[in-house]
């Protein structure tokens, strides 16, 4: 198996940067394609950028996740639904690291594997000889046509009558795609509905939900690798988070580039950057920005430094990461949509960026892991004494 030297932050993130005008020449192309372009694939690979969150023996980089949301948050720059996409194959390739050995062996079998997922359990399954049989469907699956594998959320019904969350390893040619991703926001991130109809999956490639989101897991080999000690939820959150963090910079590069020469019509300012309105919106949004980024910095720094040691989480240091990726997508949408308002009529048309940039935030927003009413409810919850109202933690 292949050993990789994994390249410093500073190398990924170089990387990640020259990608940025290939991601903006191909931004529109990408929405009306509603999935990442073949040759926005093809770059993305040949960067390594895919390989931040592989194992590496199989050649990846097992990047830090301070490494993971820099990059994830410069991807954003360029375009958001690439990011998101890149975020969600960086947490299933690290979720399938969960999963036995000889699963990781079967997947990674296939060269520049590339893994998406889904953690609602909106599939059912029920035991049979070596496995389970499994029917039913997953919204929102990014990036499921340019996928290789899914590692999908299931419910077990057990034979008792009761019911058992799993995660399982599907190929994704056992799966029927349907092509149903016709939205306002992230439209290139191709998360369309895929569709499970007598799946059979060997007993090998099911995890059962508890012990994941627990922090344990069934691989030998990845036991000892820091970025596997982490737990799932924690994560996930902050690996998605840097999408929003990186649209707010996004829109921020995107206003400036429009400003010069800029009016603001039926008004006496030829020179919009000398109107004292102009001042505090862009102060405003910068000050927004920087809030976001301490959030998804405190996400990062708390993983990287708990996650590679035996401490035993609490439950207010997992909630406090729901809040955090919370307030980087409320943030983040807060100084979008200033920006946005700044920018003007003709902002509106498809060739300015920031009118995708509006739409993707306010995408994200929507998002029930991500969405910060949720997430501040959550944290809340703990502070008054209370028990957490999700598993998802």
């Amino acid at each position: 198996m292949a050993h990789t030297e994994t390249p410093s932050r500073a190398e990924l993130l170089r990387r990640a940067k020259e990608l940025v005008p290939l991601l903006q020449k191909n931004a529109l192309r990408t929405e009306e394609e509603r999935r990442l372009p073949e040759d926005t694939v093809e770059a993305l690979t040949k960067s390594g950028l895919l390989k931040m969150r592989i194992p590496k023996r199989y050649g990846g980089y097992e990047s830090d996740m301070g490494t993971v949301m820099d990059v994830l948050a410069e991807l954003a720059k360029g375009d958001g639904s690439t990011s998101w996409t890149v975020a969600v194959w960086a947490i299933s390739s690290w979720m399938l690291g969960l999963f036995p050995d000889e699963v990781q062996d079967e997947v990674h079998s296939t060269p520049d594997v590339r893994v998406c997922g889904i953690l609602s359990p909106t599939a059912m399954a029920k035991s049979v000889d070596g496995g389970l049989v499994v029917n039913g469907k997953w919204s929102f699956n990014t990036g499921a046509q340019q996928s290789h594998w899914n590692t999908n959320a299931a419910v077990l019904a057990h034979p008792n009558g009761e019911f058992e969350p799993i995660m399982i390893a599907i190929p994704s040619s056992d799966l029927m795609i349907v092509d149903d991703w016709h939205t306002a926001g992230l439209r290139g991130s191709g998360s369309v509905t895929s569709i499970a109809q007598d799946v059979f999956v060997p007993q090998e490639r099911v995890l059962s939900m508890g012990p994941v989101l627990a922090g344990q897991h069934r691989s030998v080999l990845n036991a000892d690798s820091p970025i596997f000690k982490a737990p799932f939820m924690p994560t996930a959150c902050a690996t998605v988070s840097a999408t929003a963090l990186g649209l707010a910079k996004a829109a921020k590069d995107a206003f400036f580039e429009r400003l010069p020469g800029r009016k603001i019509t039926y008004t006496s300012y030829e020179n919009q950057a000398e109107a004292p309105l102009t001042h505090l919106q862009v102060a405003e949004a910068t000050t927004k920005i920087d809030e976001a980024e301490f959030h998804a910095n405190r996400m990062a720094d708390l993983i990287d430094t708990l996650g590679p040691t035996d401490h035993e989480w609490t439950i207010e240091e997992r909630a406090r990461v729901r809040l955090d990726m919370g307030a980087v997508a409320q943030r983040a949408k807060e100084a979008v949509d200033i920006l946005n308002t700044a920018s003007g009529g003709s902002s509106i048309y498809q060739s300015v960026p920031i009118q995708r940039i509006e739409r993707d935030v306010q995408t994200l927003n929507l998002h029930a892991i991500m969405h910060p009413n949720t997430n501040l409810e959550l944290y809340g919850r703990i502070l008054c004494g209370l028990e957490p109202n999700t598993h998802y933690i």
